[in-house]
């Protein structure tokens, strides 16, 4: 009989989080080296609280159908960050316990930068302490701003999400004959990865969100005036993407710049951004005199699962997979991630990164993809991005509404 698995979800969850919970669920029920599935209820806050669930019931291919196409993360998520085990061995010896309590010989962390840390510190402490336990990183985030992996799971759904928000909210934007200005705050906290996904809205005959702005550039409102200016004499209508981290040249975020309010912090001692929409809307209205609002896209930008890509479900479920082939090889400590290979149609390939190389690090939009005046993308974006948005994912739905599942 072989040694159990647990895996669990953490951080701000993903059209896409679950579809890599199916695959690692799917690997663990096709070997034979694996007996019982647990899943952690709200990441490791579930392990310290031996908050498991048995996720045998996934054993069934409409289930995992189901479970794939549901949005958040079913098993619960959490934004704890582990301590060194310097500063405390006791939550570590714990752990320890726990899994050995279950024969848990395997365990998956689906997650960001933080998470990886998760790993990473985690994977050290079982070699430290010579145990078997392996532990493997499933990588999840809209932000797309992992390191090493081509792009990330949950990225392309969230991507096409805001592309098609951004088309829609032009068209709606000409419904009067009067020049307008609408601005669609799109989340973002250090990269502007998902902002500039607003570009994949254009196309050769017509641009959509015509001034981008992401936080790799300092705001710069006499720029941005500027460019509106020249842009109304021939338009009528203008959509502004704009990434909630925005900063200034002094790199203070645009809403605590002005004073509008204090911004708050999150679990991990990340400030959580919003109102840089509103903050931009009253900054231009002193400068311009047309009609103008703001709109915060929010969380349905990571959960909008009716309008997921294909590519990225089918890419999630893939790595999912991928982590558990790894762990049974023997790896440990790594976060597995896509490599694009060099060929003339897309294709990627799954492999390991060392967690040390990834945890805690952040990976910006590069210069190359961004326009010389910083309002814009480049044609490099949009060969890196386009591939990820494709495809139509096919939803079960009943009376037209999608049908989702939860932990009982």
């Amino acid at each position: 009989m072989g040694k159990n698995l647990l895996v669990g979800q953490s951080g701000g969850p993903t059209t896409a989080i679950n579809a890599s919970l199916a695959g690692v669920i799917c690997g663990g029920i096709q070997s034979d080296k694996i007996d019982k599935i647990y899943g952690a209820r709200y990441g490791v806050e579930g392990i310290l609280k031996e908050s498991f669930v048995d996720l045998k019931d996934f054993n069934d291919e409409f289930n995992i159908m189901v479970l794939k196409q549901t949005p958040s993360a079913y098993l619960g998520s959490c934004r704890k960050k582990l301590p060194s085990y310097e500063e405390d061995k006791e939550i570590y010896e714990h752990i320890k316990r726990v899994f050995e309590k279950y024969d848990i010989g395997y365990f998956f962390y689906i997650g960001g930068n933080d998470s990886m840390d998760t790993v990473n510190k985690l994977s050290k402490y079982f070699k430290k302490v010579n145990s078997d336990v392996r532990v493997i990183g499933i990588p999840k985030t809209i932000d797309n701003d992992l390191c090493l992996t081509d792009h990330t799971p949950g990225y392309g759904s969230a991507a096409k999400f805001v592309a098609n928000t951004v088309k829609q909210v032009a068209h709606d934007n000409r419904v009067y004959d009067m020049p307008s200005i609408t601005i669609v705050e799109i989340m973002g906290r250090h990269a502007g990865w998902l902002t500039a996904a607003a570009a994949l809205a254009n196309n050769d005959e017509e641009k959509y969100a015509d001034i981008i702005c992401l936080p790799e550039i300092p705001f710069d409102i006499d720029k941005i005036t500027d460019k509106i200016n020249e842009l109304l004499k021939t338009k009528k209508q203008l959509v502004i993407a704009l990434s909630e981290g925005v900063k200034t040249k002094d790199g203070v975020l645009l809403c605590e710049d002005t004073s509008l309010k204090e911004a708050a912090k999150d679990g991990f001692n990340h400030a959580q951004l919003g109102g840089a929409g509103k903050t931009l809307e009253m900054l231009l209205k002193e400068r311009i005199n047309v009609k103008m609002r703001a709109i915060e896209l929010s969380t349905l930008q990571r959960c909008a699962a009716t309008s997921a890509s294909r590519t990225d479900i089918d890419e999630s479920f893939a790595i999912g997979n991928a982590g558990v082939e790894y762990a049974l090889s023997g790896e440990t400590g790594v976060m597995i991630g896509y490599v694009r290979k060099d060929s003339d149609s897309y294709e990627i390939e799954y492999k390991p990164f060392d967690t040390d190389k990834v945890a805690n690090l952040e990976k910006q939009v590069p210069c190359d993809m961004i326009s010389d005046d910083g309002m814009d993308v480049t044609e490099k974006f949009y060969d890196y991005a386009k591939p990820l948005i494709t495809g139509i994912q096919n939803v079960y739905a009943e009376n037209g509404i999608i049908k989702t599942v939860t932990v009982k």
